[in-house]
């Protein structure tokens, strides 16, 4: 049960937020890892350049 907890609390909105981050989203998988694994994810997603967020020829002013 507590698995499922973790797994609804934790994995589902870091998935969907490494989606849109541009990250892959199998790295909400880590938050999985007891203790460390949500700081391990925590600190790639607070202090990492998003690549969603990087600038592309269409949204680059000319």
């Amino acid at each position: 049960m507590e698995i499922l907890f973790g797994i609804v609390l934790f994995v589902i909105p870091l998935w969907r937020i490494c989606r849109r981050a541009g990250f892959p989203p199998a790295l909400s998988l880590i938050a999985l890892v007891p203790l460390l694994g949500f700081l391990i994810v925590a600190g790639i997603l607070a202090f990492a350049e998003w690549p969603a967020s990087r600038p592309t020829a269409t949204n680059q002013e000319s």
